[in-house]
């Protein structure tokens, strides 16, 4: 029992278990972030951050496809690798570029967020996944 506790290699079951459990709560709480903007896109357009100068309906809708779309998308495990990359560009953009200037405190979500997408995106989606269902192993 202590032997298992203390290993450093799990299972393949368990790290399957660990990264559905890892894109479900990512997921699921970047979700949380992007159905408000996705709901006020009209009245947010106009007044959203525009921190790489792109307008801010442009840079309110690319947040959205990231936050909204792209966070359903990593919870099925489908083109999980792929729609991360919108995920991490989004938070190193609200971390590092738009709470540049700000304490930590506030950049901290964004950060944390971040390091979660770069782990998934490393490892992948796991066996339970639909890329895993759709593609099987590589």
């Amino acid at each position: 029992m202590i032997k298992k506790l203390l290993s450093s290699t799990p299972s393949a079951l368990q790290r399957s278990i660990a990264l559905l459990i890892g894109r479900l709560a990512f997921g699921g709480m970047m979700l949380a972030h992007g159905w408000p903007k996705l709901a006020g896109f009209a009245e947010r357009s106009s007044v959203f951050p525009d921190p790489l100068g792109v307008g801010s309906a442009t840079s309110l809708a690319m947040a959205v496809f990231a936050e909204f779309f792209c966070a359903i998308l990593v919870m099925l495990g489908l083109g999980t690798r792929l729609v991360l990359i919108p995920l991490i560009i989004t938070m190193f953009v609200a971390g590092f570029i738009h709470h540049a200037n700000d304490p930590f405190s506030m950049m901290e979500k964004s950060l944390l967020f971040l390091s979660g997408y770069i782990v998934l995106f490393i490892l992948g989606p796991g066996k339970i996944s639909l890329d895993y269902m759709l593609f099987g192993k590589k």
